[in-house]
């Protein structure tokens, strides 16, 4: 097939990557690629350029109106808005066989774009009033949309979800993030350096529990990481930098434990089936999908309490190490994730 992808443009889809988001479309991407299939990849212009590049804008917007992104700035309202409408027009006229929208944006689902291109949106936040009303009205036969948990099929549809909504879980290559017998007694964080994720819990637990802990990820929140997380590191507590994809699969995989603690309704976790990949246990917060994704994993507990999730550490790490590898490769494989997209892709076209 001949796919268009297109992706959030706040970063650059491209290692080392900033987020899960950026993560997902070029593990889609490459994954499709290699598949077979014809990909053009629709993102910010400084994407890698590994993959056939369509640029939605010049660079990631970030780098132009830094720290904006969910402040409602008429500006950059604007630039995103260009970018994807005449990303949107281009897609239309390309001949594609079927559109895969990972955007943010309302614009690829507005009916007139979804008759000229089968679709496949997935989303991959909880619901927000700035979409919300575009995604409800946005089901037709040519266009299928994906949540990945069903905890966000529920949250988006309270009420039931229509015939063209299911559940896409998110997968990993485990020959990416390889296995390790044991660990060495230490706990792994990683994700972007942001309140909502909640290293500032991860850090309570570890010194509750008097584990040695290493934060890894991107400084998205300069203040917060000035005021929450800087003052805490020294001793045993560490930031280990921003790293690409196999040095962070190395450093995860000699923990034994990963602190997953999410601050809001967590979509999915695609940090946390990483390090059940490398055989990590999970000690968590039971936000959104947490429970869906880790199960018999790892131990969560309910948010709030550093004292509970210090026990939950304790809990995990009686975790044999293969318990959560074969759950990523029985549940979460990308294998499975690709298969899964291209019979979306096949039912939209069908119902086009």
């Amino acid at each position: 097939m001949r796919i268009a992808l297109l992706a959030h443009i706040r970063h650059p889809v491209a290692p080392p990557f900033t987020g899960g988001m950026e993560a997902h479309s070029w593990h889609l991407a490459a994954g499709l690629v290699a598949r077979g299939h014809d990909v053009v990849l629709f993102a910010a212009g400084d994407s890698d350029p590994l993959f056939a590049i369509d640029a939605v804008v010049p660079e990631h917007h970030e780098r132009r109106f830094p720290g904006l992104e969910h402040r409602g700035d008429p500006g950059l309202r604007a630039y995103v808005d260009d970018g994807y409408a005449a990303a949107c027009d281009r897609i239309a006229a390309g001949g594609f066989d079927v559109l895969h929208n990972n955007s943010l944006s309302r614009l690829p689902l507005e009916r007139r774009r979804t008759a000229r291109v089968p679709t496949v949106t997935s989303l991959h936040v909880p619901p927000y009033d700035a979409l919300r009303g575009f995604v409800h009205d946005s089901p037709a036969p040519g266009h299928r949309i994906t949540v990945t948990s069903r905890a966000q099929l529920q949250a988006w549809w309270p009420e039931g979800a229509p015939p063209e909504a299911s559940v896409l879980h998110n997968g990993v290559d485990p020959a990416a993030w390889p296995f390790r017998d044991r660990g060495d007694g230490s706990a792994a964080w990683s994700g972007r350096l942001a309140a909502i994720k909640g290293a500032h819990c991860a850090i309570a637990a570890a010194k509750r529990a008097g584990i040695p802990l290493t934060l890894y990820g991107p400084i998205e929140e300069p203040d917060y990481w000035a005021e929450r997380i800087a003052p805490e590191l020294g001793g045993p507590i560490r930031y280990g930098g921003h790293l690409d994809g196999p040095a962070l699969a190395a450093e995860i995989g000699r923990a034994s434990v990963f602190l997953f603690t999410p601050c809001w309704d967590e979509p999915f976790g695609l940090v946390a089936i990483e390090a059940m990949a490398c055989g990590l246990p999970v000690a968590g917060l039971a936000n959104g999908a947490a429970r869906e994704v880790i199960g018999e994993a790892g131990c969560l507990v309910e948010p709030g309490d550093a004292a509970a999730l210090a026990g939950a550490i304790g809990a995990a790490l009686a975790i044999p190490r293969p318990v959560p590898r074969d759950r990523v490769r029985r549940l979460f494989s990308r294998d499975r994730w690709l298969e899964a997209c291209e019979a979306l892709y096949r039912q939209a076209r069908a119902g086009r």
